[in-house]
């Protein structure tokens, strides 16, 4: 799997992902900034995509 790819997350762990990016954005953080920042909390969260 390429860094990066996004196919391993559940749909729930990407609907998450979005609403935490929201939040920075609200804050002032930057799209590319709050996207990098709510995959990294994702991953804090739940331990990184689906385990097969």
């Amino acid at each position: 799997m390429p860094q990066g790819d996004k196919s391993s997350y559940t749909d729930k762990q990407k609907r998450q992902v979005k609403h935490i990016e929201e939040g920075y954005e609200k804050k002032g953080v930057g799209k590319k900034e709050a996207e990098r920042r709510a995959w990294a909390t994702e991953n804090k969260i739940s331990g990184g995509g689906k385990k097969h």
